[in-house]
């Protein structure tokens, strides 16, 4: 599994109020894929933010892609 830490800032400008700690994470996975019975290859792209009335890191799904070979 690969998985790389990109901040708000440097992936995308002023994504996020100031203030809020946010940022990607890119991890690449072997999966299952059910409709072709095979397993592939997937690049999972995460957003990750903190959430001060709760206290807790919420990590959120942003896109997926098969990664080409």
């Amino acid at each position: 599994m690969f998985v790389s830490i990109t901040h708000a800032e440097a992936f995308c400008g002023e994504a996020f109020p100031a203030g809020i700690d946010a940022h990607w994470e890119k991890e690449n996975r072997t999966i299952w894929n059910e409709w072709e019975h095979a397993s592939e290859e997937r690049e999972l792209v995460y957003e990750i933010s903190w959430i001060s009335e709760l206290g807790v890191w919420r990590r959120f799904l942003r896109s997926q892609r098969r990664v080409k070979t």
